[in-house]
């Protein structure tokens, strides 16, 4: 076999799993976005320690599957020699993901699935670590202080709350008694009101209108796809069942359109998470491009509207980036993931700090609160409606009732 020459030896790669194909398509958009606008300044010299190394970026695609996850991790792990995989999105992908990376012994950094899921739900507790997989995502907690702040908002304290929950990993954790989302809404005095998970895609959610109708919940929060919230939305019309507010911690990362035949899309006036915007006021690691200057740019390549997990794909480079400029040896692996151990970082999606928790391998993102409204420049447009956990980013618009 030939040795590896010494240009060779200094070429470090970093390799991107991206949903390319399949149903997730729309959710690796930007994190392929950010690897080709990056992958022209990442063949410019890293210096380590006084060294020069020379950096590529290889992309493999999952195809959606968890299968596909791990296909693509060992073709960059044994084919492409890389040294670090980055990865975006997918309740099961993402995990696959990790778990591929902490079997065969690279450093692996991900983002945009709650730390606790990742966490816990891998096989992690607080005294058995991951070895060499880490993350950065706000909290099921998080997510249920922020929901509360709305619902607080639409009605005072002490709201009952109808779940919409699937009987699948969202709603089996949103659930969990110790690390999920209910015990932390509870904590803020409100009750819910859950009839269990129904099975993906919905066919019927009947049975969750009747338990919001007869427990007088007049605020509902969910988990579910756009279709399956859609279906709910059109049956609790059909029953009189109007909720005042509609909150919802999944799919509304993406930009909702009016429909064809001009009906309203299902996220509209529905309220949901924000983790990125425009209007956050962080500066990239690598060249302080600014949010503002990232999703202009987006825009304008690809002609189509900014989505928040923009800013999160950027920022998985920045961390990449800094790992291997601080390793002790960015060639070796093992030195790469004490480098993320270790890292605090301010990046376009704001401060990343591993070295404070809240367990081990995650770092967290704050929320703010939002709503899909009618925009100027696009149909819909997420306007910032709370910001108690992120002051520095302004309110743009009231809380205005779903219905």
């Amino acid at each position: 076999m030939r040795e590896p020459s010494a240009e060779e030896r200094r070429m470090l790669t970093v390799g991107v799993v991206a949903a390319r194909t399949g149903r997730l398509a729309r959710l690796g958009d930007p994190l392929t976005y950010v690897t080709g606008l990056l992958r022209p300044a990442a063949l410019r010299r890293l210096v380590n320690g006084g060294r020069e190394y020379a950096v590529r970026l290889v992309e493999r695609d999952s195809r959606s599957t968890a299968e596909g996850a791990g296909q693509a991790v060992h073709e960059l792990v044994h084919g492409e020699d890389a040294r670090i995989v980055l990865t975006l999105a997918g309740t099961r992908v993402l995990p696959a993901v990790a778990d591929a990376c902490e079997t065969a012994g690279v450093p692996c950094v991900s983002s945009t699935f709650p730390w606790q899921v990742y966490y816990y739900g891998r096989g992690a507790d607080d005294g058995a670590p991951f070895r060499w997989t880490y993350h950065f995502c706000w909290g099921l907690d998080t997510i249920a202080e922020v929901f509360a702040d709305l619902w607080e908002a639409a009605g005072g304290p002490g709201r009952t709350v109808g779940c919409l929950w699937n009987d699948g990993p969202q709603g089996a954790w949103s659930r969990h008694e110790r690390h999920g989302f209910a015990p932390a809404a509870r904590a803020r005095g409100h009750r819910l009101v859950d009839p269990g998970g129904y099975p993906e895609p919905a066919t019927d959610l009947s049975r969750h209108v009747a338990a919001c109708a007869e427990a007088g919940a007049d605020l509902v929060t969910s988990a579910a796809t756009g279709r399956d919230l859609a279906l709910f939305r059109r049956q609790a019309a059909a029953h009189g069942v109007r909720p005042r507010l509609i909150t919802c911690s999944r799919w509304l990362a993406y930009p909702p359109s009016v429909t064809s035949s001009g009906e309203r899309p299902p996220q509209a006036g529905v309220a949901t998470l924000v983790y990125w915007t425009p209007a956050h006021p962080y500066r990239s690691s690598l060249d302080g491009t600014t949010a503002a200057e990232l999703a202009a740019a987006y825009e304008q390549t690809t002609g189509r509207q900014w989505l928040q997990p923009l800013g999160l794909a950027h920022a998985l480079f920045e961390v990449a980036a800094h790992a291997l400029r601080t390793a002790t040896d960015p060639t070796d692996r093992q030195a790469i993931a004490a480098a993320l151990a270790a890292t605090r970082l301010e990046t376009v999606a704001g401060t990343l700090d591993w070295s404070t928790g809240p367990v081990p391998n995650v770092a967290t993102v704050a929320l703010a609160g939002g709503q899909w409204q009618p925009g100027t420049r696009h149909d819909y447009e997420l306007a910032v409606v709370t910001n108690r956990q992120v002051p520095d980013l302004p309110v743009t618009a009231d809380l205005t009732p779903t219905r």
